[in-house]
């Protein structure tokens, strides 16, 4: 008996007809030369989200994934259980911080377009985040940080000029020129060697603070990424380790909108928030206001009381938009609305702080320029400090020994050989 015709039986009923498949392919709200609108989007009044006790588990805070946390009101006073009470000197330092995050990032920036150095990449729009993180550890707590977290170093006093001389590549790197510009790299700060390879922090922080609880030290860990990388599998591995073991780790999550040219909808931000990711995993999930200096600082507080309470750890979506460049490798008039920054509805983060201390009654425009002045004059000293020991397009330059060297405890003979035929 003959075998039937491929894909079909005698006894087969009719194929009826099907409309063909389509597939979907996410296209951002507003293209260049249009005008921006966030019309579309939902914030909620500031002090309206709950806050659960530390040990709440993460079945029953799906709200809190989906809701948006905020403290600070369009008046500038706090509300809301999520207000953690700062004192005035504790957010003046934090307004301090964040405006020298933004003057260094500017005169960096400006380095860059003189030829003093290849790359920089600027957070600006962001500076809440890091600041208030950096702010709201433990000095002792390690820290994972990607490309736009320089504000964790400035938050804990790192010095400016050993910032500037890494983006240099100068005589003054301690990294000796091998990382990419803004790639800092401090053990004593707690700061974690930044990598271009998107996610891997998540896994390397996640890997330490199983460590640290092995060990039973009392340090947690945080990683930060951009909500672009959440389509790379070493997220997906760092919650499923963090949730099996409850690793002591605070998972933060950048939503800017934006990765170099792609808006946050290719990474999954159409369908739902990218903090309700965490909830698949069991892990307790916030999204938070990322340009609200008190809301970002209240949950990473919260956070870091579950993770030093042996509770596990917690993913939390910072919520705000990258209102620069993604670097000065980039033009995002070529993909979105001309200064689109300016029109974001959360305002900015500088601005919003400095609102709440004048609401306070503790600050004033005559203060705001002093300091101004102040921090610019800082970084004006720094720089010229740096650019002593030397810039990317004149020198002086790491020596040429250097290449051999961090290798080898002790330098095997092949490399010993080389070095003296290169004659360093």
């Amino acid at each position: 008996m003959p075998a039937p015709a491929f894909g079909r039986n005698a006894m087969d009923a009719p194929v009826p007809f099907r409309a063909p498949l389509s597939l979907h392919v996410p296209e951002p709200p507003q293209r260049p030369g249009s005008e921006i609108d966030f019309s579309t989007l939902a914030v909620p009044p500031a002090g309206t989200a709950r806050r659960p006790d530390t040990d709440c588990p993460a079945a029953d805070m799906t709200d809190l994934a989906y809701d948006l946390v905020r403290v600070l009101d369009d008046q500038g006073h706090a509300v809301g259980p999520w207000d953690p009470a700062l004192s005035p000197d504790m957010l003046m330092r934090g307004l301090r911080s964040m405006m020298t995050v933004r003057a260094y990032d500017e005169r960096m920036q400006r380095a860059q377009r003189q030829g003093k150095t290849s790359f920089y990449m600027k957070c600006t729009g962001e500076e809440a985040i890091a600041v208030a993180q950096g702010m709201a550890v433990d000095r002792a707590d390690m820290l994972f940080p990607t490309y736009r977290q320089q504000g964790l170093l400035i938050a804990r006093d790192w010095p400016l000029v050993d910032m500037m001389c890494q983006v240099y590549s100068n005589a003054g790197d301690r990294l000796k020129g091998r990382q990419m510009p803004v790639f800092y790299s401090s053990k004593e700060a707690g700061f974690f060697s930044i990598s271009g390879n998107l996610g891997t922090q998540y896994s390397q922080a996640v890997g330490w603070a199983m460590a640290s609880a092995i060990k039973g030290d009392s340090r947690i860990a945080a990683a930060w990424i951009g909500e672009g990388a959440t389509a790379e599998g070493d997220f997906h591995h760092a919650l499923t380790f963090a949730s099996v073991y409850r690793a002591p780790v605070i998972l933060n999550l950048v939503n800017n909108h934006w990765a170099i040219s792609s808006f946050h909808g290719i990474a999954g931000g159409e369908r739902t928030t990218f903090a309700a990711r965490g909830l698949g995993y069991g892990i307790p999930s916030l999204r938070v206001d990322g340009n609200d200096f008190l809301a970002v600082f209240a949950a990473t507080r919260w956070a870091a009381a579950r993770a030093r309470a042996n509770l596990g750890p917690t993913l939390i979506e910072l919520f705000t938009y990258r209102a620069a460049a993604h670097s000065t490798s980039d033009d995002p008039a070529k993909y979105r609305p001309e200064n689109a920054g300016a029109h974001w509805p959360l305002g900015d983060p500088i601005d919003r702080l400095r609102q709440h201390l004048i609401a306070l009654g503790v600050w004033s425009e005559a203060r705001r320029e002093d300091l101004a002045r102040e921090v610019a004059e800082a970084v004006q000293a720094a720089g010229k400090e740096a650019e002593a020991l030397g810039t990317l397009d004149k020198g002086p330059f790491q020596s040429a020994r250097t290449m051999f060297e961090d290798v080898y405890k002790t330098m095997p003979w092949h490399l010993e050989r080389q070095r003296q035929q290169a004659g360093v």
